[in-house]
């Protein structure tokens, strides 16, 4: 359990809420012993409550897509200030409003939760037992169901891609991209499958079109500029990583790779100025280092382990200073 939290939340971020549990809860502590039952201390207690609830909810909420993230502030804002109030206005029934706030949260967990078919919940219930073969067959049940939706035959490309069976999952994304053929998501799935085949002119080919179908995200452009480094493309890898970094890309992880392949390019080109840049950026994000082994540890990651295991090992050789080489 805390092994996913930690997966979930990154390591930067579960070590954040470990600081700020301890920090509040020996401060509330420290406050018991000092202040006793009195109404201030009582005060200074909730309030602290409350720091901790709007710092877990943060770290919990900036890991979420941006609509997850929508939906869970329309829960969580209404019992913060519920909270708030109570404790700056009424500390004495500081009790009863954290009630109520928490109590609505699980209310609206509820009345606001997503539908969602018997087959997809079944799906996700036997992937987490990593029984594949269960898990794609209630997906085959829910596309019977549902053909014409596209998201069905995403979940069931990765689940195929988990199972290694790497043929149906392309055939499960060209159908996606069949049915909405605008979606960058689905040619970027198709790019990553063939980056796993190891297929790359036609991974470069779905990562193009990704990139063209969505040119303001990281995603596509730091997926097309993985595969141009295997094809050492280094130009094309440049202009890609750069733009993908432009973006903003949010895990310490990611960028740390998207600078070992910048090191490479320009390593390719000669370029030792640049290269050394790229060196330098990439020993600053060490928490990506640190985020990729405890990813790569999880039962699920076989498939990333496939594709980037020794591109994480040389970041790390990397950053301990020890030498490497490159293919040229």
């Amino acid at each position: 359990m805390l092994k996913r939290l930690r997966i979930f939340l990154s390591p930067r971020n579960f070590r954040l809420l470990l600081g700020l549990l301890a920090a509040t809860g020996l401060a509330s502590l420290a406050l018991t012993v000092i202040g006793g039952d009195q109404g201030w201390a009582v005060a200074l207690q909730s309030l602290l409550l409350l720091v901790f609830l709007v710092g877990a909810a943060g770290l919990f909420l900036s890991r979420l897509p941006s609509e997850e993230r929508k939906r869970w502030l329309g829960l969580a804002l209404p019992a913060l200030l519920a909270m708030l109030i109570g404790s700056l206005v009424a500390p004495q029934l500081g009790g009863l409003f954290l009630g109520a706030g928490l109590g609505w949260i699980v209310a609206g967990m509820f009345i606001f939760r997503r539908a969602g078919s018997v087959h997809v919940k079944t799906a996700v219930k036997a992937m987490r037992k990593q029984d594949y073969k269960a898990a794609i067959a209630a997906m085959d049940a829910q596309i019977r169901e549902e053909p014409r939706k596209a998201e069905h035959y995403r979940f069931r490309a990765e689940l195929h891609r988990l199972a290694g069976r790497l043929s149906p999952a392309r055939k499960n994304y060209q159908r996606m991209i069949e049915l909405e053929p605008g979606s960058a998501v689905a040619h970027n799935g198709l790019a990553e499958v063939e980056l796993q085949a190891g297929r790359y002119p036609q991974a470069a080919k779905a990562a193009r079109q990704a990139q063209e179908l969505a040119p303001d995200e990281w995603v596509a452009a730091y997926n097309l500029g993985m595969i141009e480094d295997r094809l050492q493309d280094s130009r094309a890898v440049i202009r890609h990583l750069e733009a993908a970094l432009a973006a903003k890309i949010p895990d310490s992880r990611h960028r740390l790779l998207a600078h070992l392949y910048l090191w490479r390019a320009h390593t390719r080109l000669d370029d030792a100025a640049a290269a050394e840049a790229a060196l330098a950026s990439l020993r600053r994000e060490r928490a990506g280092q640190e985020e990729w082994q405890v990813i790569m540890s999880a039962d699920e990651a076989q498939a990333l382990r496939a594709v980037l295991a020794d591109d994480i090992k040389q970041a790390r050789q990397l950053i301990a200073g020890e030498p490497v080489s490159i293919p040229r």
